[in-house]
């Protein structure tokens, strides 16, 4: 007798090997049959008429507090994730020295638009060291397995101090950073991450590390070739050109270990992304590693009333009533003459990035119900704007205030040059890029890609009417075994005898994507944006179904992975 049988589902295996219907067997946290299994389980699941699948391997994610204070991890876990990897763009919580833990919080609230009251709020801080903070993390009871990488940021607030903004590292500073990076390896983080982009600040300015030499990095490098495993994950405004290649190249070979970076289509370069993804191909026939990290959708802000940005945010008029609750904001705002004050005014910041933000019109759409990712341009503001002669202003604002005021704007970021997603096609099915930026837990206030997973699904493989879609066991194949390989997670991302027990049952054709809404549920009252998703019956982790029927089952088998323990 087993623990458990999923009887007669559509099995969708992970390896790209076409579906099959077939049992799978589990004993314990593993998986010990797929085929025809006549012995019985002590439970049974039915998955007639369902697709069985790997669960999600999400790789860029940003629930390092969030994992120590949520057991299940919200809104990944909702569509199908069950490892998470943290600690993403050289921002996270550990080392820390005691009384610097507010500099690491502003820093996450900078950078990811993560509330500074519920960190506070939610954090415990029981640690200072790397290891410490492993130990609080596999300490917590949770829903699904979490991951950590050491952040360049706080390692280098940790080992600096003041210095660690604007000062050269001294030799000194690099044999510490070095021997910390060792020990939070040697203790089970599953990689070394950094920030090298303008756009990522808090209020004390780039995140420590930006603008490093060289020399630190391939320091970082060395402590990842001691500790036999790592991969290094970086964010740079370069994506992958020739301004990083020197170093990235010295740091995947001293290393030894993989490094991955993010990658999308540029508006002001848009065919530069198929020169990284040669320069990929090239590195990997040579022995090199280095592999883009690509979304399957674009990422984009949602402008809204409740978000952190709209076009209206810095000007006078809305400053007025910004601070009053949502529905009189929206009664104030539909009254003619205050109407006509906000589209008479100019946006009163001097940010440059700022304005163009908020005024690209022919890129802002507004986002429906159902989400609708691949708008035409013919649904931009501007061309809705000309065909009815109207300022793009005076239509935005007709579309803030519909819903009550909850409506969402879709304004994407980059991948969208050509008004439909073929770039991003082209780079999630190249064979050297790897899934990920969803971003899971990050920009509470104006961005929600967590939901990336189910939007492979539904988009990718069912419901694309612009362009070819993706076949079922491609689109699974991308987010389990491909993400779990390029961490060294061997242990899950395919169903077959001898892997992690973690499996999803789908209902495919009853998959629905809702649109984002804002919540107030972070600790200390603190907003996100959330978006559920229907159609997912079942997700077992390690063997125990976590959720059913789209809520938690209250089970929480999830575990901290440790690599190279």
């Amino acid at each position: 007798m087993h623990d458990v049988v999923i009887r007669g589902g559509m099995v969708v295996d992970g390896t790209r090997s076409p579906a099959r219907t077939a049992d799978v067997a589990l004993d314990g946290d593993r998986i010990t049959d797929v085929g025809r299994v006549t012995a019985p389980g002590r439970r049974e699941l039915d998955a007639d008429g369902l697709v069985v699948t790997p669960v999600w391997v999400d790789l860029h994610t940003h629930s390092d507090g969030q994992a120590t204070w949520d057991p299940e991890v919200t809104p990944s876990s909702w569509h199908g994730v069950t490892t998470v990897v943290m600690g993403n763009c050289g921002v996270g919580f550990a080392p820390v020295r005691p009384g610097a833990e507010s500099f690491l919080i502003e820093l996450m609230e900078g950078v990811e638009d993560i509330p500074g009251t519920a960190l506070h709020e939610g954090i415990d801080w029981a640690w200072s060291s790397f290891p410490e903070y492993l130990d609080a993390l596999e300490a917590t009871p949770r829903a699904l397995d979490v991951a950590a990488q050491v952040p360049h940021g706080a390692l280098r607030a940790y080992v600096m101090g003041e210095r660690a903004h604007d000062a050269d590292a001294t030799d000194d500073d690099l044999i510490e950073m070095a021997r910390l990076t060792e020990e939070a390896l040697a203790a089970g983080a599953v990689g070394v991450t950094t920030s090298r982009t303008i756009l990522h600040r808090s209020r004390h300015g780039l995140v420590p590390g930006t603008e490093a030499a060289p020399d630190e990095l391939l320091a970082l490098a060395d402590a990842v070739g001691r500790a036999g495993h790592g991969v290094f994950e970086i964010v740079s405004d370069h994506q992958g050109g020739e301004q990083d290649r020197a170093w990235l190249v010295d740091f995947v070979r001293r290393s030894g270990a993989p490094a991955t970076y993010a990658l999308a289509q540029a508006p002001y370069a848009p065919t530069a992304y198929r020169d990284a993804l040669g320069a990929a191909e090239r590195d990997h026939a040579e022995g090199v590693p280095i592999v883009p990290q690509v979304a399957c959708r674009p990422t984009g802000m949602l402008f809204g009333l409740e978000s952190s940005l709209h076009p209206f945010i810095a000007h006078p008029t809305y400053r007025a009533v910004a601070g009053l609750p949502l529905a009189e904001r929206v009664e104030r705002l539909r009254r003619p003459e205050m109407r006509a004050a906000l589209l008479a005014e100019e946006p009163a910041t001097e940010s440059v990035v700022a304005r163009v933000l908020m005024s690209r019109w022919g890129q802002i759409f507004p986002l429906g119900n159902p989400p609708d990712y691949e708008p035409p341009q013919s649904a931009s503001v501007a061309a809705v704007a000309e065909r009815q002669g109207r300022q793009p202003e005076d239509v935005v604002l007709d579309w803030l205030l519909e819903r009550g005021g909850h409506a969402l704007l879709f304004a994407p970021l980059t991948s969208y040059v050509d008004y439909d997603l073929e770039a991003v096609r082209e780079l999630m099915t190249h064979p050297r890029s790897v899934l990920g930026l969803s971003d899971g837990g990050a920009h509470c206030g104006l961005i929600c890609d967590a939901s990336m997973p189910t939007f492979l699904l539904t988009h990718w493989v069912r419901d694309r009417a612009r362009g070819p879609r993706l076949g079922l066991e491609e689109a699974v194949s991308l987010q389990t075994a491909a993400t779990a390989r390029l961490y060294g997670l061997d242990d899950r991302g395919v169903l077959a005898p001898g892997k992690r027990a973690d499996i999803n049952l789908i209902d495919l054709e009853g998959l629905h994507l809702h649109a984002p809404e804002m919540v107030f549920d972070l600790p200390a009252g603190g907003r996100r944006l959330v978006q559920r998703a229907d159609g997912y019956v079942a997700t077992l982790v390690a063997g125990r179904v976590t959720a059913q029927g789209g809520e938690p089952t209250g089970s929480r088998p999830g575990r901290l992975v440790r690599m190279g323990t």
